[in-house]
């Protein structure tokens, strides 16, 4: 009997949600090579392998420029005990998958997640191709595979034709150019860069008081201490129309007199206020 392969070393383990293969995975690579790949279902189960300590860090996706932000993450968040501790900017080339001896010309169908067939939209108009959805694009990979069909497509990821000995027929098949994901990288225990360390971004989360202009009250000391708010989204809560709590991104470090003094009148019209992480910028943000 061969001798089972040894435990993964929970230290040097990141867990995403998808199937090997999917772009978190690639992500995940791009990022930290050296760390064990934990496949998981679902992003709670993502969540729950950091938390539970099967894993020192999850790789997930919070927001891509052309299908908008991921819902589920900003309802995940603020009640998850992780924080953020870095992020990193992945930009989607997507592929068309088959099994090998497959042409482009004999290709009838083509699957794959939902967002990924939007992205593709005019490739597939082009081609005459049926559209098919399914849950993931690495697992729509590893359903071509599964069936061998020389009419049969995917649209995923270089690395989904590697993990499933797919056969790359075209790629960069994308229809928006700037096609890129946002993930933000979440550990057990907060990792804050030194302030002197370079550009960092903060994040938090916060609910207005229900005051008359709560909102442009809360806002107004961003501005005159020279903050620069790179993101803010609100969603509602708890089932209610009337509650609503906001996600921010600011340029600056948490320790910085001029954000803590931004913070310290965002106090006065808030509440539930907690910082998520601060972490260092990508240089995706200067344009590297």
């Amino acid at each position: 009997m061969a001798a089972a392969p040894p435990p993964t070393d929970p230290a040097r383990t990141i867990a995403f949600q998808g199937a090997p293969g999917a772009y978190s995975h690639l992500a995940c690579r791009q990022v930290l090579p050296e760390f064990a790949p934990l496949p998981c279902d679902t992003f709670e189960d993502a969540f729950a392998a950091v938390s539970e300590g099967r894993a020192v860090r999850a790789m997930i996706p919070i927001e891509n420029s052309v299908a908008g932000r991921v819902a589920d993450i900003h309802h995940l968040l603020p009640d998850s005990p992780l924080y953020i501790v870095g992020e990193h900017f992945l930009r989607v080339q997507h592929c068309l998958l088959a099994a090998p001896g497959a042409t482009l010309a004999g290709v009838k169908n083509v699957y794959s997640h939902i967002h990924a067939l939007s992205q593709c939209r005019a490739f597939i108009r082009r081609h005459g191709l049926k559209a098919h959805v399914l849950a993931d694009t690495a697992g729509a990979a590893a359903e071509i595979a599964r069936r061998r069909d020389p009419a049969d497509a995917a649209i995923a990821s270089s690395l989904a034709a590697e993990t499933y000995g797919l056969t790359i027929l075209k790629t960069d098949l994308e229809d928006a150019e700037h096609n890129t994901t946002r993930f933000v990288i979440l550990a057990r225990e907060s990792v804050r860069p030194p302030l002197a360390a370079g550009p960092a971004i903060t994040s938090f989360i916060f609910r207005v008081r229900n005051v008359p202009a709560a909102l442009y009250k809360a806002m107004g000391g961003f501005a005159t201490n020279g903050v620069n708010m790179v993101k803010l989204e609100s969603y509602q809560v708890g089932g209610s129309f009337a509650a609503t709590q906001f996600y921010a991104d600011i340029e600056g470090h948490a320790d910085d007199p001029a954000v803590m003094r931004a913070f310290e009148e965002l106090g006065f019209f808030t509440r539930d206020f907690k910082v998520l992480g601060v972490y260092p910028a990508h240089s995706f943000r200067r344009g590297g």
